[in-house]
This record gives structure tokens, C-alpha cells and sequence, in this order.
């Protein structure tokens, strides 16, 4: 017996709870308020990453990858940065890890039983500002992107990845304005391989 969800409705915020007074903003207010928290920052980046390459589906929390691009790239997203929401003695190092993971197979109602690379395109989001003065959320200009395909991070095999690192696998970060052109070009030969 299968227990298939309807898709989840687009919510505006203004929706009231039922039994207490309280509307869906007064939730997102409590549980997001803070962009800078690590799981915050870590959706904040999907989201980036899903305006930069036309995505408009709302993010699937068991997907085996984050973004799915309008022509079927899948984009894995992970991010970082100097400051956290708590208070530091110094900056963070920002590190980086992907593994090979399970995959939940949505036709068969269970987990794959074989780990893999998923994506087609990696994407490791990196906040910028190393100063809360400066920090802003919303400044998309505060973050830099660095982008490569399935095989180059295969080959890492979860390794976590410095900065140094990740640049010798990924090459130079991008702006926000290229990551489209990036993720494209980086998805292309997982993409053809899958379509194949």
C-alpha cells in the first residue's frame, strides 16, 4: 500500500493556524529569521541556486540532490562562510564535504541500496563578509560559487574540501550573475551520459 502526498500547496504566509492566533509568517518568523544559521544559510543557497537556473519547484527535503534545473540538470548545493550566528573567537574555515548517498526511489516506495554521486552539477556557495557590520543576507554580491561536475567531486570520494582544495577541483569562484552558465556547462557531460 502506497501513502502518496498531494503536492505540499505554495504557501503566502498569510495562511492562519487553526486553534492558536498565529498566521504561516509567524512561523517562518520563529524558524528563519535568521539567515546566517547554518541550516538557514544551507536553504538560502538552494534557493539561489533554483532563481539562477529558472527553477521555480519548491525544494524536496529527502531528494538525493537539492535543484533541478527547467532542462533536467540535477544541482547538489552546498555553502559556507567566515561568520556564524553565534559568537566566534575568529573567523571559520570554510570546508566543504560531499559522499556518495542513498537515493529515495519515490516508484518503489524505499531507499536505493547502492551509494552515488546524484547530481549532475555540484555548486559550494560561499558567503563572503567576514564582519557583521558588513554581513547582509540579502546581498546576493556577498556570495561566490564554485562549480564542477559529478566526476571531480567522485573523485574526492567525501573527502572534505578546504577552500584550496575546492578551487584545484572546481577552479575560480563565480558570481551570482554566471552561476546559470556555470552549472550548465558543468552538468553537460552527466547529462548527456544519463540522457544516453
Amino acid at each position: 500500500m502506497m501513502f502518496d502526498p498531494p503536492q505540499a500547496p505554495r504557501l503566502t504566509g498569510t495562511e492562519p493556524f487553526e486553534g492558536v492566533e498565529a498566521a504561516v509568517i509567524d512561523f517562518w518568523r520563529f524558524a528563519m529569521t535568521d539567515l546566517r544559521t547554518n541550516n538557514v544559510r544551507g536553504y538560502l543557497a538552494e534557493f539561489l541556486v533554483a532563481r539562477a537556473v529558472g527553477s521555480t519547484a519548491a525544494r524536496v527535503e529527502w531528494a538525493p540532490w537539492d535543484v533541478t534545473s527547467p532542462n533536467g540538470a540535477r544541482i547538489e548545493v552546498k555553502s559556507s562562510g567566515y561568520l556564524q550566528a553565534w559568537g566566534q573567537s575568529k573567523l571559520s574555515v570554510p570546508r566543504f564535504q560531499v559522499g556518495a548517498a542513498y537515493g529515495w526511489d519515490e516508484a518503489t516506495g524505499a531507499w536505493s541500496t547502492t551509494q552515488l554521486f546524484h547530481a549532475d552539477a555540484y555548486v559550494f556557495g560561499l558567503h563572503t563578509a567576514v564582519t557583521h557590520d558588513e554581513y547582509d543576507p540579502l546581498a546576493v554580491s556577498q556570495w561566490q560559487f564554485y562549480v564542477t561536475g559529478r566526476e571531480a567531486i567522485a573523485t574526492q570520494a567525501g573527502a572534505s574540501m578546504s577552500l584550496t582544495t575546492l578551487s584545484s577541483t572546481a577552479g575560480r569562484p563565480h558570481p551570482f550573475s554566471e552561476l546559470d552558465e556555470a552549472i550548465a556547462s558543468a552538468a553537460e557531460p552527466s547529462r548527456v551520459r544519463r540522457s544516453n
